[in-house]
């Protein structure tokens, strides 16, 4: 019977993700000629060549990929072992680390651990903030047990490592200065704003969802200030120096001096998921935190 090594198939399958051994050493904190060697190893117990020559650098063989597609199954049955026994061993204790992007954590995750230190005051929720692409890099690399993040940053559904969950439609509505004309215009469009100065990002994925959402209304957006958080980004909409596309869930960062305008048939939407490594899930810790989530998400959702 062919002797399948877990430590070195899951050299392999950082060597598919992270491109190349350097970039895996670096990764699995190891030496790049280790990583070749276990890889070397690998080979000869499968009996299969995993690696050839591409240039100055490696790329899999079509055997690797059949034997990862086989090793991530794997890899869940181990997640769901682990899960289960942890579980067992700990009964209602426990703890699940949790990342979750900026607007997530005081409108989903504060509430959901408030709720189970009332209900399960044994089981310990660790939060870590991070941007909604990253969140996946730290579930991937096993830094956080749970992943909060938006569908339109995640990988797709049909990747093996993760099991993901829907949890709430975010809709997004725009932040006006409290004397703007179009603040008590009836039937307020996001088209009617396009000659406006906007207020948003210089880069990552909030200036992707305000420029998707703009163009998806027919014009693009002049940028007249960029700004990551939403305090400063509404303490300039308060200033009249612009306005801005803000989500529902960062309500709590309203300022008096601005209006929320929800928009009319052009309302843009942002999809929040939550996600696990495959067969963690089954764990009851993790279960009841995506549980608690889903119930907070529950009752922000729209009726």
């Amino acid at each position: 019977m062919t002797e399948w090594d877990i430590k070195k198939l899951r050299i392999l399958r950082t060597l598919n993700e992270r491109g190349t051994v350097t970039a895996t050493a670096e990764a699995l904190l190891m030496t790049p000629s280790a990583v070749s060697q276990q890889l070397s190893n690998l080979a000869k117990q499968l009996g299969v060549q995993l690696l050839e020559a591409h240039g100055r650098r490696v790329r899999l063989t079509d055997a690797a990929y059949l034997v990862l597609r086989h090793a991530e199954a794997v890899f869940a049955q181990l997640e769901s072992a682990d899960a289960e026994l942890t579980g067992y061993l700990r009964g209602e204790a426990g703890e699940v680390r949790v990342g979750a992007f900026s607007t997530a954590v005081p409108a989903l995750v504060v509430p959901a651990v408030q709720h189970l230190r009332t209900v399960h005051p044994a089981l310990e929720v660790r939060v870590r903030e991070a941007e909604a692409a990253e969140a996946y890099a730290l579930l991937a690399d096993g830094e956080v047990d749970l992943a909060l993040s938006l569908a339109a940053h995640a990988p797709t559904a049909r990747d093996p490592r993760f099991s993901r969950v829907p949890l709430l439609t975010d809709p997004l509505d725009v932040a006006l200065p409290a004397g703007h004309p179009m603040a008590a215009v009836a039937g307020l469009r996001l088209a009617d704003l396009s000659g406006e100065p906007w207020i948003f990002g210089g880069s990552g994925p909030w200036s992707e969802i305000t420029l998707a959402a703009c163009e998806a209304a027919g014009f693009v957006p002049e940028q007249a200030h960029s700004a990551a958080g939403w305090t400063a980004i509404l303490a300039m909409v308060e200033a009249g120096m612009g306005v801005a596309l803000v989500p529902r869930m960062a309500a709590a960062e309203r300022r008096t001096g601005v209006v929320m305008r929800v928009l009319s048939a052009d309302q843009p939407r942002r999809h929040v998921v939550a996600a696990v490594r495959r067969g963690a899930e089954e764990g009851r810790a993790v279960a009841r935190v995506l549980g608690a989530l889903r119930e907070v998400a529950a009752a922000r959702s729209p009726r």
